[in-house]
């Protein structure tokens, strides 16, 4: 019998504006060409302006969601991103320790762009303690490295010393990302592992975008997914995010960039 084809899970929050979270995970595992699983651990009323409510489901029916993915389903990889309480990141964490998967990549979303907390503060422990040494990879930004450590990280000497003291806390390999570094025409993004540190660079784009972070994230479980090492896997996955946000568009109102799945997709 022929093996199911490779799946990806996200277990995240929904962004009914369409351009973060689930849905911009299950656009990036499409455009991978990785069929996508979805745990719908949060609901938000948001838009290009910002997020004006959030609905946390019980999280009994998070876990039915994510059991019956891996009842039915060959999961390669799972990313998560927006996981508000410590509530459901305990539902998280246990289930993760049950079936025990490949790669997990931890996207710790705790604000979103347009300023909205997205965690609540007892959350931040449960999510440091629990999930951080489950992870394959975390992929914080820098203000989201800052709440996990506790200061501030202003440039890219200070970056790769949070990565020394984020993996202290357990992450087996930490991706910060260096996009709020001010003042800078080149990002640059540190992957620190067991081989040490390796810097990825792109030129800025000088726009303000939603849904980098998730797709980062999920582009990277993609490719890892897909069987790449973890250091190619996120060098392809830093690509895909900055081809994507160089073909952005401004579907709503606002002059928020969304990425642009369709136009970045990977054909390999």
């Amino acid at each position: 019998m022929t093996p199911a084809p490779i799946s990806a899970l996200t277990i995240a929050g929904s962004d009914s504006g369409g351009g973060a979270g689930i849905q911009a995970d299950l656009k990036t595992f499409a455009a991978h060409r990785v069929h996508g699983l979805s745990a719908i651990a949060a609901l938000t009323a948001q838009h290009t302006r910002g997020v004006s409510a959030v609905h946390v489901p019980d999280p009994g029916f998070l876990r039915a969601q994510i059991d019956a993915c891996f009842d039915d389903f060959r999961i390669g990889a799972v990313k998560l991103g927006m996981l508000a309480s410590a509530a459901v990141i305990d539902a998280v964490a246990a289930a993760l320790e049950h079936y025990r998967p490949a790669q997990v990549v931890l996207d710790p979303v705790m604000v979103a762009t347009s300023g909205a907390r997205l965690l609540e503060p007892e959350a931040l422990t449960a999510l440091r303690d629990r999930l951080l040494p489950l992870a394959t990879v975390i992929t914080p930004n820098l203000p989201e490295a800052e709440l996990l450590l506790g200061r501030a990280i202003g440039d890219r000497a200070a970056m790769r010393e949070a990565i020394a003291d984020l993996r202290a806390l357990g992450a087996q390999a930490v991706l910060l990302k260096g996009g709020h570094l001010p003042d800078q025409d080149e990002v640059v993004d540190y992957l620190g592992d067991d081989d040490g540190l390796h810097a990825i660079a792109h030129p800025r784009l000088r726009l303000e975008a939603h849904g980098t972070g998730c797709t980062l994230a999920s582009a990277v479980a993609a490719r890892l997914a897909r069987g790449s090492e973890l250091r190619a896997a996120c060098d392809a996955a830093a690509d895909y995010v900055h081809a994507a946000l160089r073909e952005g568009y401004r579907p709503g109102r606002s002059d928020i960039v969304v990425l642009d799945h369709y136009g970045a997709a990977t054909h390999d």
